[in-house]
């Protein structure tokens, strides 16, 4: 797998709490030269990312992000907010005190009232992988198909850790038994830090890789990040 064929499946992510518009322009910039899936940025700056970029690129956001325990009115409302701004997908982060405390139903509820909202926009469920035992993320792989949602996402990047090849395998695993290849990708997201992570992590199974480094690496030019 060459570079050209990993950009492809990068959401190229610039989530830093001290973004400013010149680092979003240059994200949306680098995006469309390097064919990146989307560019992955924050709420407040869909609306001027898609006057900027038209329709060259795809612009995906966030919601609820990155502690996840805002309401479900507030995340449904938030989602609305930025479909009408121009998003084309939607990355959410569950209740994760939700689901340590076993209240699933409201789990299930959040994810389904954010699909319906974001109608046929690409919807990725961010479960912070960190977080859970591998019982929970299996219900969340359970939750996020049932909810009709497209993608399981490990991590926000914001946390104390993000995607593991574990994780990865534990996913695709379930995903085989349960017959949901055609239902249910995989998003691996946090702490990607070299080429060799993002082909290894595709090869397990992910369909997408969140990132601010896989453009940087390529350039010759690695910095910490998302």
């Amino acid at each position: 797998m060459n570079n050209e064929d990993i950009l492809k499946y990068v959401d190229h992510t610039v989530l830093g709490v001290d973004a400013r518009w010149e680092d979003i322009k240059l994200a949306c910039d680098e995006a469309i030269e390097y064919g990146t899936a989307s560019v992955c940025i924050p709420p407040c700056y869909v609306k001027m990312a898609r006057e900027y970029a038209g329709e060259q690129l795809k612009i995906c956001t966030v919601i609820g992000f990155p502690n996840g325990y805002t309401t479900l009115l507030t995340k449904a409302f938030e989602t609305l907010d930025v479909v009408e701004d121009g998003a084309d997908e939607i990355d959410m982060v569950i209740n994760i005190s939700y689901l340590k405390d076993k209240k699933f139903d409201d789990v299930l509820a959040e994810i389904i009232a954010v699909r319906s909202v974001c109608e046929d926009r690409i919807l990725k469920v961010i479960i912070e992988t960190c977080l859970l035992t591998d019982e929970e993320k299996l219900k969340m792989c359970e939750l996020v198909a049932l909810a009709k949602a497209d993608y399981i996402k490990t991590s926000t990047g914001f946390s104390h850790g993000g995607a593991t090849d574990h994780d990865i395998e534990l996913f695709f695993r379930y995903i085989e038994e349960n017959n949901l290849e055609d239902v249910l990708r995989i998003k691996a997201a946090g702490g990607i830090s070299s080429l060799d992570d993002a082909r290894r992590f595709i090869e397990k199974g992910a369909d997408r890789l969140g990132s601010s480094r896989i453009i940087g690496l390529i350039k010759g030019q690695d910095s910490a990040g998302y």
